[in-house]
């Protein structure tokens, strides 16, 4: 299994020429996951050389527009190009009214379904498979506010090569060795599943969490988790706007990471009054080293 989130855009409030509106492409396997669609963002999945029609899940996290202006457009791109599956989107209560009469006014008919699924609580679960599942993450903003957790679910246990030849596994028994059977020999023996296995890859996860202000109620949700992307807005001594304005520093952030025990840290929709944004990164690193800035067209693994 593989993780990775790949930074499509990370700007705050508006575009500019150098940055763009919030969206993220979570990928697990074969899997793509949309996370949040400021405007622009087909564009910058484009550029990115992502296949549209591959996605089926849509996250939004909020009804401001730097978090979903793109997302009319999207659709009616997948639509012009001829999509029929059915398209998933999770958001808030308000979003699918936004988007349709914008499609109904225009006397639009869409060639494939549009699924809405409203966000409304913590700790919801949102979707789920074999392989992984997305809950909900408590967020405080000045409307409702979610974010979302990616978290892996144990995978099988892996055969040794070397195990294969010398007990001449056949075929047909290595799923039920890779679920923790044990293996019989034909004399009787049993050789334990220990013998013949490797422990499965540990579970990876990630936790995105968009416009807030500093909150320790999102610690316990996202406890131990491997790569946490947390907004940082304004600098620290922009601190008291920060909390007017319902955003985070780059050192609450950081402190968010630190009390859940992150392996690691993206910091990203820094306010554009910042020129130089460095300053926010050592701020950032001073309580939380292992801190790095979310270069928009850079995907980062969540495997460390």
């Amino acid at each position: 299994m593989a993780l990775s989130v790949l930074i499509l855009g990370n700007g705050s409030a508006l575009p500019t020429v150098n940055t763009h509106q919030t969206a993220q492409i979570v990928r697990q396997d074969n899997l793509l996951f949309l996370v949040d669609c400021g405007e622009g963002t087909q564009v910058e999945l484009r550029r990115n050389g992502v296949k549209i029609q591959g996605i089926h899940h849509v996250f939004i996290s909020h009804l401001h527009g730097d978090h979903f202006f793109g997302l009319v457009g999207l659709v009616s791109t997948m639509h012009l190009l001829g999509r029929t599956t059915k398209l998933h989107v999770h958001g808030p209560k308000g979003l699918e009214e936004i988007v349709l009469i914008q499609f109904n006014n225009s006397g639009s008919q869409l060639s494939f379904e549009l699924e809405f699924s409203i966000v409304e609580e913590a700790g919801q679960l949102l979707f789920e498979n074999k392989k992984i599942r997305v809950i909900s993450i408590p967020l405080h903003h000045r409307i409702p506010c979610y974010g979302f957790l990616f978290q892996e679910k144990e995978g099988l246990r892996r055969m040794k090569k070397e195990a294969l030849r010398q007990y001449a596994i056949p075929k047909h028994m290595r799923k039920g060795i890779t679920e923790g059977n044990d293996f019989k020999e034909s004399n009787g023996r049993i050789v334990p599943n220990e013998e013949i296995t490797f422990p499965p890859y540990a579970p990876q996860s990630y936790a995105y969490c968009s416009d807030t202000a500093y909150s320790e109620k999102i610690v316990e949700y996202i406890k131990d988790v491997g790569l946490l992307y947390h907004e940082a807005t304004f600098a620290e001594k922009d601190k008291i706007r920060a909390k007017k304005t319902f955003h985070s520093t780059a050192s609450s952030a950081a402190r968010i990471a630190h009390l859940s025990n992150a392996q690691k840290l993206l910091i990203g929709h820094i306010s554009n009054r910042y020129r130089n944004k460095s300053q926010l990164l050592r701020e950032a690193q001073e309580v939380f080293r292992k801190t790095e800035f979310a270069q928009e067209g850079m995907e980062y693994s969540c495997n460390f």
